[in-house]
């Protein structure tokens, strides 16, 4: 990886965004620090995973009227991985290949070894030569998520990527995201206040008419799963999205 794929920049995102003559968000400012976890909160319908499309490059039928920049200047392109809310697994091939397919449309060198030794941390090693239909959901997603990890790139874009799993491998996953994301600017989309409570170094709830930021609760990500600040930030996070806070 180049020198330039290497930094994380900081994102930058305002302006408002359409599809035909439906608004999916007005006047939206959203200012991303480099090289940690933001985590972006929220119903659904509210234009979440809108905004990580328009920064993967993925606008297709969404008009935008404003600007997208990075804290260095510098274009997206090559520097950005994307993990959407489907898994997108191409139903032919192995998990395996799965993980690898971003390698293979690039026409770089195939890496068996890398791909298993992500497949291992993900909890698949078992699973790798198997076809996506022989999958649960949960690891379905999972290789997914192999395949996010694999790619390196300094800005790394998620879209609940932990939703299909069950709790105790979904606090496994986190943390594993954690420790194989250091330093990268990572904006993570979800709905689950204990999520942000427990990954984000910065967080913002968005709503149909603005974009609130929150401050996150102190100490090191991921948070304990019992940390009681981490607790407290999940209620009141909780209490903000029913309207009751």
């Amino acid at each position: 990886m180049s020198d330039v794929q290497a930094m994380a920049p900081g994102l930058h995102m305002s302006g408002s965004a359409y599809i035909g003559q439906v608004m999916i968000f007005e006047d939206l400012t959203l200012q991303i620090a480099p090289g940690g976890w933001h985590c972006l909160l929220g119903a659904s319908g509210v234009g979440k995973s809108t905004v990580l499309r328009l920064f993967a490059g993925l606008n297709e039928g969404v008009e935008f009227d404003g600007t997208l920049l990075a804290s260095d200047g510098l274009p997206f392109i090559n520097r950005v991985t994307f993990m959407a809310q489907n898994d997108l697994l191409l139903p032919w091939l192995s998990a395996r290949e799965n993980v690898l397919l971003g390698a293979r449309l690039r026409g770089q060198l195939i890496n068996h070894l890398e791909a298993d030794t992500v497949l291992e941390q993900v909890g698949l090693a078992d699973h790798r030569l198997k076809n996506p239909s022989q999958l649960s959901g949960g690891q379905r997603q999972r290789v997914a998520l192999a395949r996010t990890l694999i790619e390196e790139r300094p800005i790394v874009l998620l879209d609940e990527p932990f939703s299909a799993l069950d709790a105790k491998t979904r606090s496994q996953m986190q943390e594993l995201a954690v420790d194989l994301l250091k330093d990268k600017t990572v904006l993570l989309v979800t709905h689950d206040p204990a999520e942000a409570a427990r990954l984000g170094q910065a967080i913002s709830i968005m709503s149909a008419s603005n974009l609130e930021n929150f401050a996150p609760p102190n100490g090191i990500i991921p948070r304990g799963l019992c940390d009681p600040e981490a607790l407290s930030t999940q209620g009141r996070l909780l209490g903000i999205l029913r309207g009751i806070e």
